[in-house]
Formats: C-alpha cells, structure tokens, sequence
C-alpha cells in the first residue's frame, strides 16, 4: 500500500473486550493532556485512552441537547486518496456513488464486502486545498481504521495513481454539536460556517491555521466537524470553549456521545452494523447506489433488495424503568424468539429506556414484542425511528 464496559453515572458505556488493552499499549489524542486537566475519567477504546465523562454523562447529554458539547473524536481514521484514479477507484469501494460529487460536498457512505455485509461506514469528503489541488477524504470508525486500510490494500493494484495517505496522527478531529454550536462557532474562523448547507465542507483557517469543517455529527443536533493539525488541536478546543462560555457549552465524553446518538438512532459499528448485516437490513438503503455500478458487494445488495432482508432495525419503547442492553432476547408474544437488542439504555431527553433491535422481518411490524431483561420478559411497544428529532 502506498501510504506517506464501564457502567457510570447510572448509565452502560460498552468497552468492548478486544479493545481493552493495557494503558502503556494505547494511543492518545493531541487532546489527552487537557483531558486529564479537566479531570476527565479515561477508558480504553478502539485503541485509545479516551475521555468517558468528565462529570455527568446526563448534564453533558443535557448540554449537548440545549446549548453545545465538544466531542474529541480524533480517535476516528483519516485516509486522504489523491491522484486520477482516486474516484473511479472509490466508486469501485463504496457503495455511494460519488462520482459526480462537487467540491464541498460530504456524502455518507458503507464499503461492503462480497456479500452485502458491512465493514464499516464512513464520510467520504471532495475538497480541495488552498492551492486549488482536490482530494478526496474517508473518515473510518476507529476499530475498522486497520481493517480498511487492509482491505483496501490489494485493490489498489488496478488504480497505480491512486496515492492513499494515513492522516490519524498528524491530525485531530474535534466535534461541537447543539443548537448555539452554529452560531457560537461563525466568529471563529475566516469563512462563516453558518454559510455551509448540511454535509457540506469547507477548508478555511482558524486564526491563519488550516481546519478543515464539515457540517456533519453523530448526535442528531446541527453542528460542526473539524479537522486540524494535531499540534493546534488545544488551541481550537479552547477556542471553542471560550466562544460558547457564555451559551452553557460543555467538553463531553464518549458516554453522552453514546446516548445522543441513540437517541437519534445512528447506527453503531460492532451493534446496528457488522460483517454479517447488510445496509439493507439496517435501514441504510439510502447509502447504495445500485444502478448504473460495479462496486463490491452490488451484486449481493441488488438481490438483497430484490428478495428483502430477512432481519430488519427497529425501536423499542419497553416498559417500566428497566433498560434493556445490548444482546438481551427479543420473542414475539408467543414466546418465540425473534431478534436481539443491539443497543439499548436510558433516554435523558425522553426519561425512559429505547432500545434499538435486529429482529425478523416477519416480526418488524408487530406493534408489541417482548425482551428478556435479566430473566424477566418486559412488553415493549415497536416505535418509529429516530426517537429524538431536533426541533426545525
């Protein structure tokens, strides 16, 4: 290849097995420092040492919710692809077609493998640097970064002019998400954000450094993505923070990061998505572009659509206090089982449980199924997705 489960605040963040290793075996971001000045609590994740909470995970949830949170999410891959054959080699991996994408625009997208099972999903930026020089730009979960990069690896033979570069650790990835995020955040750079449309993007400069900023999130609010270099990331930060100080903003951690993006109903990797589901059976079916194409996996997703998925992704009410977790049974009325919690746990907005499922398709429009939460069998009343929308 060419490249140059803690349970907090009476919540469940999940760190999985595989990812917890031993401190002097992870990562940090270029924002660890002042993390730990702020007396953040620090987990292992996806290879890191990252920030879970820094007080209240609800009060963090809370604040993203009303005013603006800051997330470090520079855990996330970065692979820039330059070169003449970057898009044709693209439209090959992706499963969004963007080959008549514009400069400044974002497009969210899965890369699939033969089978129509999911490797990951991404955001897929077209930009250009201030010399006028287009790129291409994939932001990957951070437990898929060495996957992808392996994946990609062999494909790269037929495409010798696509030159694919690992930028992770020269640089950071700051999300501001909440409703003053917009307008807190247009004074801080020489382009006014607030000009951007949603998954739009846009290279401008934060007090003469680059950043790269996207109107793009993973909370359900509107808000920013910013890309920088690593060695200005706690400069940006505090800027953030002193532009919002007044509005209520809040740094938080990877715990309220969890609960806003279940209460918007975004998939997680390794819970709504993985090898073994299609984009189809995850209600992702906006993110493939089937016609016209030959991409991996289109064959096995054209069929998939043709016959329908044999699981599908839905929401959950379930009754009384109790939250069901991920992997807890789902049975129809009759006792049948007939799916499995992917994500679940409390609603600081709604003030009750959600959980989001994979269940058969045959029980996805029932309008009341069961879960088995420790043992016990709770009714729990089938919802439309997302279970937060922002206010317009």
């Amino acid at each position: 290849m060419r490249l140059a489960a803690t349970a907090v605040d009476g919540f469940c963040t999940r760190i999985p097995g595989e990812l917890a290793m031993s401190p002097s075996q992870l990562a940090s971001t270029p924002l660890d420092q002042w993390h730990r000045d702020a007396g953040a609590r620090m987990v292992p994740f996806a290879g890191y040492e990252m920030p879970i909470q820094y007080g209240s995970i609800v009060t963090e949830h809370q604040a993203c919710r009303n005013a603006a949170a800051l997330f470090d999410v520079s855990h996330m891959g970065r692979l820039r692809f330059d070169g003449p054959g970057s898009v044709a080699f693209l439209d090959r991996l992706l499963t969004r077609d963007i080959r008549n994408m514009p400069l400044g625009r974002v497009r969210y997208s899965l890369i699939c493998n033969e089978n129509g099972g999911i490797l990951d999903d991404v955001l897929v930026y077209h930009v250009e640097t201030p010399s006028q020089n287009p790129y291409h730009l994939m932001v990957v979960n951070a437990s898929n970064r060495e996957k992808i990069i392996r994946w990609i690896e062999p494909l790269l033979a037929d495409f010798p002019e696509v030159i694919v570069t690992d930028r992770t650790d020269l640089t950071a990835m700051i999300a501001v998400q909440g409703p003053k995020a917009m307008a807190a955040c247009r004074r801080l750079f020489s382009y006014d954000p607030t000009r951007l449309k949603y998954y739009h993007a846009v290279i401008t400069n934060q007090f003469s450094k680059p950043a790269l900023v996207s109107r793009t999130g993973y909370t359900g609010e509107d808000g920013l993505e910013l890309i920088v270099r690593a060695e200005e990331a706690p400069r940006i930060w505090e800027n953030i923070l002193l532009a919002g100080r007044d509005e209520g903003f809040m740094a938080a951690g990877l715990g309220a990061r969890d609960t806003l993006r279940m209460e918007a109903a975004m998939p997680l990797y390794g819970h709504e998505l993985n090898e073994t589901i299609d984009p189809f059976s995850a209600g992702l079916g906006f993110a493939c572009d089937l016609d016209g194409r030959d991409f991996i996996g289109g064959d096995a997703l054209r069929e998939i659509k043709a016959t329908g998925p044999k699981q599908i992704r839905i929401g959950l009410l379930p009754d009384g206090k109790r939250p069901a977790r991920e992997g807890c049974e789902v049975l129809d009325q009759a006792g049948n089982s007939v799916g499995v919690i992917t994500s679940g746990g409390p609603s600081p907005t709604l003030d009750r449980p959600i959980a989001m499922a994979m269940v058969d398709a045959s029980a996805a429009t029932h309008d009341t199924l069961q879960i088995d939460i420790r043992g016990k069998r709770v009714d729990a009343t089938r919802t439309d997705l997302p279970f937060y929308k922002r206010p317009v």
